[in-house]
């Protein structure tokens, strides 16, 4: 796991300058090697962080045996010792996985990426073509940002360190804003800052005498399961199985986050059955019982003799954390400093790559929001009243009970036409759009329409079930959870796998019927799959989610430090300082329609502003 960089099209004599800038911003991503690449026009650079093949031959940026291919990388194929196979008249230098990449480029071209079993973002430049392309994995499991302005192209792992080029203007993105509020991130191909993007998972780029060009490789196929129901647990099984050994393979310590939960449990059980030794699992519990799972985690350690690390968090030291946390945000989010603090000891314990159960709920149906969909659909005749009377039913419901479920309600109600496609982003929403109309400027108003496009392009041939597993993989799992998990662990120079995220799993279950899928008990397509593999404890304990006592300690300890950050928030021309004080003021008051999720988000952007310098 790695950092790169790249500046093509640079008519400068700065472009070392320029790399080392860039490079040193992303030191934390790749303590092992610093390396760069110069050619007309052309810079790469690579920060190492060594998994495979740990010695000084892996490092990057990568020459091909005929000096041809230049490639900087990062990430892991978990299937290169098979691809080795088919490229036997390929001399190899290493035992890296990276020197698989350039080997299959010369053999397949761009189409190797459709080969490759992993979790990337590489380029490599074809000297002979003059040629760069640049790709990501098909789940955007590991980031890629690019600038591409006046046939100039700059792109990195990071944007701290495009911004750390002086290529790159420091200019807020006002539509991305508005998704931010809306949403808590934004999504591909938008980010935060104005004109810079996010490549797309399963796309890849072509840069070519100063033309750009995206393509895309990948997209889940529709091809409805016909096995019965035994045969599907089955293949769940030994493809789950399978996942989680290819991901065990590394030359470094490795280990589990555990929450407790059914999926890092099951992550857990499996790493068990593969490991001839204790597998190492790292687990945040806190003193508050409401939110410490450490009764379920403790019992998945000792059923498979886990060498077990609690980390027992109290706010004084997580207030020594936080400010660090959020300083290495790279992307503000409305999550983060709960994966900053689990990477943190599980790097101090000596553990260089871990495995997580991200996925698990989006793709087997673990949220309530899958549930919510099914219920809309269910309620399909609501659109034979017509919307104003609809409307009217929405406004009584919301007036008996006030509360964020009710004027979900309300705005449910009061849609064209309810369905999955019109319902899903409103019961995704963070921030309603009236909220956001009175936290900034009326004339930077604009729906998110980044969002749209992912829920639109969604297939419709699809069950619904996995119309909902799409949804959550392109928005919630791909532009939250991921970027918070790569931009939190290689904060400490920690890689995290996630089984769960194997695309052959993804594809399968995507198409498994929804008659299977339904969670009548949770996850139950999947812990049916794999068996006794855990106590029945762990599969029928409520669903708490990982998450911190942020209520509690927002209105108390965190109070001065959230009215700092907001402060600032209130001097851009972006927000309306009346209506972040009205909103910070209800949530203090216990309005039921502020929780703590909706001032967080705030509090995050205020700090990555300042600590960026955004215009």
């Amino acid at each position: 796991m790695c950092g790169i960089n790249g500046v093509c099209g640079l008519k400068s004599d700065n472009a070392e300058s320029i790399l080392s800038n860039m490079n040193a911003a992303l030191a934390h991503r790749g303590p092992d090697n610093d390396g760069s690449w110069f050619g007309p026009e052309m810079a790469l650079g690579h920060r190492r962080l060594s998994i495979i093949d740990l010695s000084d031959a892996g490092n990057q940026p990568m020459l091909s045996s005929d000096e041809n291919l230049v490639l900087v990388y990062n990430g892991e194929l978990y299937n290169h010792l098979q691809l080795r196979k088919e490229l036997t008249e390929y001399a190899f230098k290493t035992n890296s996985d990276t020197e698989v990449i350039l080997a299959a480029f010369i053999k397949w071209g761009i189409d190797c990426i459709k080969k490759f079993n992993g979790m990337f973002s590489f380029a490599i430049y074809d000297k002979a073509n003059d040629e760069l392309f640049v790709t990501r994995d098909r789940l955007g499991i590991k980031p890629l940002y690019y600038y591409y302005h006046n046939n100039q192209l700059v792109f990195s792992s990071e944007i701290k360190a495009l911004l750390s080029s002086g290529l790159v203007p420091r200019k807020l993105n006002k539509d991305g804003l508005i998704d931010y509020l809306k949403y808590q991130t934004v999504h591909s191909p938008a980010t935060i800052i104005e004109n810079v993007k996010s490549l797309k998972a399963g796309h890849y780029l072509v840069y070519k005498a100063g033309a750009l060009k995206e393509n895309r490789y990948w997209k889940p196929e529709v091809n409805q399961s016909t096995e019965n129901y035994e045969t599907i647990c089955g293949d769940i099984k030994e493809q789950l199985f399978q996942s989680v050994e290819k991901r065990m393979m590394a030359d470094v310590s490795y280990g589990a986050f555990l929450s407790g939960g059914i999926d890092s449990s099951i992550i857990v059980g499996l790493m068990s059955q593969v490991s001839s030794k204790p597998v190492k699992t790292f687990a945040v519990v806190f003193d508050e019982e409401d939110f410490s799972e450490a009764k379920y985690s403790d019992l998945i350690a000792a059923k498979f003799k886990t060498d077990h690390c609690q980390i027992n968090l109290k706010l004084n030291d997580f207030m020594d954390d936080l400010p660090v946390a959020m300083d290495a945000m790279d992307h503000p989010s409305g999550d983060g400093p709960n994966t900053f603090v689990v990477s943190k000891a599980t790097k101090k314990a000596g553990v260089t790559m871990a495995l997580s159960g991200l996925g698990g709920d989006e793709l087997f149906a673990g949220y309530h929001i899958f549930n919510r969909m099914l219920k809309v659909e269910s309620n399909a005749w609501l659109n034979m009243i017509p919307a104003r009377l609809r409307s009217l039913a929405g406004s009584i419901v919301a007036g008996s009970k006030s509360s964020i479920a009710t004027e979900k309600i309300k705005e449910l109600l009061s849609l064209d036409e309810i369905n999955f496609k019109s319902a899903y982003p409103l019961a995704r929403e963070v921030l309603s759009e009236k909220q956001i109309a009175g936290l900034i400027n009326k004339d930077l108003i604009k729906a998110g329409v980044e969002y749209q496009n992912i829920i639109e392009s969604i297939h419709d041939d699809y069950p619904l079930l996995s119309k909902v597993s799409i949804a959550e993989i392109g928005t919630y799992m791909q532009h939250v959870l991921l970027r918070d998990t790569d931009q939190m662990s290689m904060q400490h120079s920690l890689e995290v796998r996630v089984p769960f995220l194997d695309h052959e799993l993804v594809e399968y279950v995507l198409n498994v019927p929804d008659k299977f899928k339904v969670p009548h008990s949770p996850k139950k397509l999947l812990t049916d799959s794999i068996g006794d593999l855990l106590p029945s404890e762990i599969i029928n304990r409520p669903k708490m989610g990982f998450t911190f006592p942020w209520d509690k300690w927002l209105r108390a300890d965190l109070k001065s430090y959230c009215e700092e950050r907001l402060t600032h928030l209130k001097q851009t021309a972006y927000f309306n300082e009346h209506g972040v004080d009205e909103l910070w003021n209800k949530f203090l008051n216990k309005d039921p329609h502020v929780t703590w999720a909706r001032i967080w988000i705030l509090v995050v952007l205020g700090n990555w502003m300042t600590v960026n310098n955004i215009e």
